[in-house]
């Protein structure tokens, strides 16, 4: 099959051959290419082939060195599937099947919530691409439905639409998903193992958790053994959907938190106050769309992080968070050891994690979440 092919800057060859994904706009010489389009791309020695896209910052989604054929997305769909089958027993069926770049389906990803799967594009150009990952995906699994969200929206691909709340599980726990208004599909979905983590470091310890969206983190704190945690997150009705997560896995939430609040100004209300715990818990959400906001995500990193140590405890830990891609792991530590310094601790790092294994990164920049376990000590 012949496809239109573009020259670009040969010193991208490398990123080319080594199976870089993103080809940005200001890369491309004039063209008459249309929107969903395959395109053959062609960097020194290199060639690739993609889709255009004519909105994005991103102007081409790299598929690969080989051209694309009939059964390309099939097999990959199938590839994904396979890793997801080693991954997973009974006690969690909530997890994501399709990690768009990471599973070499760049701009698509679909999450699995028991028996509904929920599509996601961020492309106009891959749109062309769900229909065969729907037939893949139905004929594979047999699940109850497969839908799609776009702003909020759910449409029917294949099966029933989902009720508005489905409760899954994870490693065990009950979570209330919400498919139609809930963050990202439903659930924050990445974080599986850091929750898990943190529920080994809960044991007689009062927590603070800061941006708690339906208190999964907090859950996990409750079942290691939690003496008490706070729940703060400026949305009433996730605090009642926390509050609600407890009932359903048999811990009374009359025991506990749930503050409807700004969770910067609780932090700095508390700091002034004195107010510490054992351990605070830090996920707030991305702190930049672009490359040109990183630095004023970094000084906000800063500025949490800095609160949020003024609250533990000294001895105490501090799980902190970053889903923002244009913050590097390494200067997501690197703004951790200015908080540090500001606060006169000193910080023991007890784990670096980033995404589940249901989130496989196949290049650096896929790793957007950054997960960090610290000991604060003088």
């Amino acid at each position: 099959m012949r496809f239109p092919s573009l020259t670009i800057n040969p010193q991208l060859e490398s990123a080319l051959l080594s199976g870089h994904p993103w080809i940005y706009r200001d890369h491309l010489p004039k063209h008459d290419l249309q929107g969903g389009e395959w395109v053959e791309v062609i960097a020194g020695k290199a060639r690739a082939y993609g889709l255009y896209d004519e909105r994005s910052p991103i102007a081409i989604r790299v598929f690969g060195t080989t051209e694309p054929d009939k059964g390309m997305i099939a097999n990959r769909v199938q590839s994904a599937l396979e890793l997801r089958a080693a991954l997973f027993d009974a006690n969690t069926n909530a997890y994501r099947l399709i990690s768009g770049e990471g599973d070499y389906l760049p701009g698509i990803t679909v999450d699995k919530y028991r028996q509904f799967l929920v599509v996601q594009t961020y492309a106009d150009s891959v749109e062309l691409l769900v229909p065969d990952v729907v037939k893949t995906l139905a004929s594979s699994l047999r699940p109850k439905g497969i839908v799609q969200r776009i702003d909020g929206v759910l449409t029917s691909l294949w099966g029933e639409l989902p009720p508005p709340e489905i409760t899954v599980l994870e490693n065990g726990l009950k979570l209330i998903a919400n498919l139609y208004e809930g963050q990202k599909t439903g659930l924050f979905l990445d974080h599986r193992d850091n929750r898990a983590l943190i529920s080994r470091f809960s044991n007689h310890k009062t927590v603070l958790n800061l941006f708690s969206y339906s208190g999964a983190f907090s859950l996990y704190a409750a079942r290691g053994g939690a003496t008490s945690v706070a729940s703060v997150d400026i949305a009433p009705a996730a605090i009642e959907d926390a509050k609600r997560n407890f009932e359903q896995n048999g811990f009374d939430p009359e025991q506990h938190e749930f503050l409807a609040k700004d969770c910067f100004a609780l932090l700095e209300a508390y700091a002034k106050e004195g107010r510490q715990f054992d351990l605070v818990i830090l996920d707030p959400p991305s702190l930049a769309r672009s490359k040109d906001n990183r630095f004023a995500a970094a000084r906000a990193y800063k500025k949490l992080n800095t609160l949020a140590l003024r609250c533990v405890r000294l001895g105490g830990l501090l799980a902190t968070a970053s889903c923002t891609s244009q913050i590097s792991p390494e200067a997501f530590k690197g703004i951790l050891s200015e908080s540090a310094l500001e606060c006169k601790r000193h910080l023991q790092i007890l784990q670096e994690n980033g995404h589940a294994p249901d989130h496989p990164v196949s290049f650096t920049e896929g790793r957007y979440l950054k997960f960090v376990l610290a000991r604060a000590w003088d």
